[in-house]
């Protein structure tokens, strides 16, 4: 998958993820640009070491449940952080 391809594929499952946990992230472009592509990376990895899957193909439902979990994973660890200084 090219770089355009990520960015897009991050976008797309940052918004997704922040739709699901709407009170555990920054929302706008950026925001669900920065958790999608940091859930990606996240999920990407974790799968790769699981042996279940990677991110290889844009249009593979598994890349996009594992960046969509990455990203749900990425939301809560940020909610978390973020919940203790308040």
């Amino acid at each position: 998958m090219g770089f355009l391809g990520f960015i897009l594929l991050g976008l797309i499952a940052g918004a997704i993820a922040i739709a699901i946990l709407p009170r555990k992230g920054a929302g706008g472009f950026l925001g669900a640009l920065v958790v999608g592509v940091l859930g990606a990376l996240l999920g990407g990895w974790i799968g790769s070491q699981l042996g279940i899957g990677d991110i290889d193909s844009f249009f593979d439902i598994g890349t996009w449940l594992l960046a969509i979990g990455g990203s749900l994973l990425v939301l809560v660890i940020y909610g978390a952080i973020t919940g203790r200084r308040r």
